[in-house]
């Protein structure tokens, strides 16, 4: 571990964010302390992670002692106590404003005083949450992007009194996964990647709401005329389509500008259940 600025990494959410995220840490060395409501979510998402690591191995991509040694670091937990010598929290719970802030509240009260707590949320106020942790000034956004093993960025974010010893120390740890930070100096809603890429989504379901262009032709005229990887509907299946609507109304709330609000087919299929690759079905079907 010399030259690591940290140990020991908790995560809180044992979900699709969380597991990647876990995966990442605990691959370049450090102990990870995952916690989830129940200990079996956090067993299920730590056997995903084996699962992932095993085709590394048949791919040649690492060897099995590798994959033994980054099991090996692993802490399953769900009880939030069990973070108390930890030096960063990273938060990856639903994108729900007052459960982030009820976590740090509690995590507060149980952690060092030199821990940095971060939230990996994708959209919300990074101030907001920092000021119910009780420590401001170690608190800030590290954003990374699904599927974290994968996706090199990761966005760190200030809040208005996140201090800069904080990001320094974020970015040095970010840095050490072997990822590529971008500094997000203000908190503003979305930060930078989502603050393009959600508008540009809802766009894309307007037009076929107007009956422009199929969901297909849409998909393929963006990959191929932007060179993107994915087209608007695949990512928003990829993403969940609930989230995306989450996140749009959000922004339209945070700015005072309906032009955010999610389109009408969006909600409409949220509420048929069609979230996306999660349900079975969204804009296309899995």
């Amino acid at each position: 571990m010399e030259g690591k600025p940290v140990g020991v990494i908790g995560i809180v959410g044992a979900g699709t964010m969380g597991t990647g995220i876990a995966q990442v840490v605990a691959a370049m060395g450090y102990k990870v302390i995952l916690r989830d409501i129940k200990l079996s979510f956090v067993e299920a998402s730590v056997g995903r992670i084996g699962k992932q690591l095993a085709k590394s191995v048949e791919k040649g991509k690492i060897t099995e002692a590798q994959k033994e040694e980054t099991m090996a670091r692993f802490v399953m937990t769900e009880n939030l106590q069990d973070f108390k010598d930890v030096d960063i929290v990273i938060e990856a719970v639903l994108e729900n404003m007052d459960l982030k802030k009820a976590i740090f509240k509690e995590l507060n009260d149980v952690c060092k005083a030199g821990t940095i707590f971060a939230s990996n949320t994708s959209s919300m106020s990074i101030t907001e949450i920092g000021k119910e942790s009780g420590r401001p000034d170690r608190f800030c956004g590290i954003h990374f992007f699904n599927p974290a093993p994968v996706m090199r960025l990761v966005e760190v974010i200030s809040g208005l009194r996140t201090s800069d010893e904080t990001i320094a120390k974020a970015l040095e740890f970010t840095l050490s996964l072997g990822k590529t930070p971008v500094e997000v100096k203000k908190d503003s809603p979305g930060f930078i990647v989502n603050r393009l890429l959600i508008p540009f989504m809802n766009e894309a379901a307007r037009l076929y709401a107007e009956g422009v262009a199929s969901v297909e032709d849409i998909d393929t005229a963006v990959k191929l005329g932007l060179n993107h990887p994915m087209g608007p509907f695949q990512l928003l299946d990829f993403g969940g389509i609930d989230l995306s609507v989450t996140i749009s109304n959000y922004f339209s709330d945070e700015f005072n500008d309906n032009g955010y609000a999610p389109q009408p087919v969006l909600k409409q299929m949220v509420r048929a259940g069609k979230t996306g690759m999660k349900s079975g079905e969204g804009f296309y079907k899995y």
